[in-house]
């Protein structure tokens, strides 16, 4: 990542995506509070900024539930939108503190940092669409950086990387489980449509194949004929039989991730090393 000539940036901005800003001491002094928590001011915002989340989604829940709403709605709606200024300024305070002001707009927390703010302006167009303000609590992923623990998000890249890795077996998955669902359904649909209204149509008779394969039965249709009765038994011990199978494609997937990460040099981050190499190729570190 570039950084200033004159100095060099902390290295937990690296994880944002940031750089330190020009040298303007109150431009730079406000960026250290905003985007870093090694000092008591910038610990003390982060805090401030979780509570204020936190608290802002408990109200969007609050007013979700109708005995509070009806006494409560007017005091709730005046809450919502001191949070949704307050979270307004913050965001507009991190872009005039960046230099690269699109680069962290479109990182992963600048993406959330807006999306939290739309839905109390979306409210004026869309009625209820404030309800999306619970979007706030993908926010509270700072508290890795606070609680001093932002290595623990490269373990998402573990997770990403397997899923990755895995997206061609899990589509010929998803295309057969599809494929499985149209067949079953229509079968279903011929078995028992003249003799059940819960089957009238193919598209129902899929649903209900939907509900009974992933071992969900919901109860609301059910077949009444032997052959009926039959076909659900398949379906659902087919759906036992394939429910794993997404599930240890991933795992081997995410075992393959780790051993390559054990392969990693704690020291440089070189990766690729040979399962037989004891020392790093690049450092000499000993892996």
């Amino acid at each position: 990542m570039p950084e200033p000539a004159s100095r060099s940036s902390p290295p937990s901005a690296a994880s944002f995506g940031l750089e330190v800003p020009d040298p303007d001491t109150r431009r730079e002094r406000l960026w250290r509070i905003i985007f870093l928590s090694d000092t008591p001011a910038g610990r003390a915002f982060d805090i401030g900024l979780l509570v204020a989340i936190a608290f802002s989604v408990l109200v969007v829940m609050l007013e979700s539930v109708q005995a509070i709403a009806t006494v409560w709605a007017g005091p709730l709606r005046i809450i919502e939108w001191v949070f949704t200024a307050l979270f307004t300024v913050e965001l507009l305070l991190r872009l005039w503190v960046v230099r690269r002001k699109a680069r962290y707009l479109f990182s992963f927390f600048g993406v959330v940092d807006l999306v939290s703010i739309l839905p109390s302006f979306l409210e004026l167009v869309f009625a209820g669409s404030h309800f999306l303000m619970t979007v706030r609590v993908l926010r509270l992923l700072r508290m890795f950086r606070v609680l001093k623990m932002a290595h623990q998000l490269s373990e998402v890249g573990t997770l990403l990387a397997a899923l990755q890795a895995s997206r061609h077996k899990i589509a010929v998955f998803l295309f057969s489980i599809i494929a499985l669902v149209c067949v079953e359904g229509t079968v279903v649909y011929v078995i028992e449509h003249n003799h059940n209204p819960g089957f009238a149509n193919i598209p129902q008779a899929m649903y209900w194949a939907v509900v009974t394969l992933t071992t969900v039965g919901y109860g609301d249709v059910t077949p009444v004929t032997v052959l009926g009765k039959l076909m659900a038994s398949i379906i659902m011990l087919t759906g036992f039989a394939i429910i794993a199978v997404p599930t240890g494609v991933v795992t081997a997937e995410i075992g393959r991730q780790m051993s390559n990460d054990q392969r990693r040099c704690s020291e440089c981050g070189w990766q690729g090393h040979d399962h037989r190499a004891i020392f790093c190729h690049h450092c000499g570190q000993r892996l």
